[in-house]
């Protein structure tokens, strides 16, 4: 992959990465602001049901933050783009869907292939 496609990548996975961080830091903010006590049952377990939700949200950003990382790693190793399996390369459009994947479409079918098994 040319310099100009992995700068290209580096851009759309570091603006991804920002947004991901600013959506967190309001969450915690948000968090840590709302000491908002029901009297209500019913109340209470609507927000603490609420906060479950956005505090498992996060935890899937939390996740992709890491791969985002790792994606970023790997463009400045110059492995960004070849495929973990088969050491082919892996389609832009492909990339462009989901920057952070490690594998071609081939070897992701396949390998959601195996796990249904």
């Amino acid at each position: 992959m040319d310099f100009e496609k992995r700068e290209y990548f580096r851009c759309i996975l570091q603006e991804e990465m920002r947004a991901l961080l600013e959506e967190a830091e309001k969450t915690v903010s948000e968090m840590t602001a709302d000491t908002t006590s029901f009297p209500d049952p019913n109340d209470r377990a609507t927000q603490e049901s609420d906060r479950t939700f956005e505090l498992r949200i996060r935890d899937r950003e939390r996740r992709l933050l890491n791969k985002i990382r790792e994606a970023l790693e790997r463009i400045d190793d110059g492995t960004f783009g070849t495929c973990e399996m088969c050491g082919e390369q892996i389609s832009e459009a492909r990339l462009k869907a989901r920057p952070v994947t490690t594998l071609c479409i081939d070897c992701k079918i396949e390998q959601e292939k195996q796990e249904k098994i």
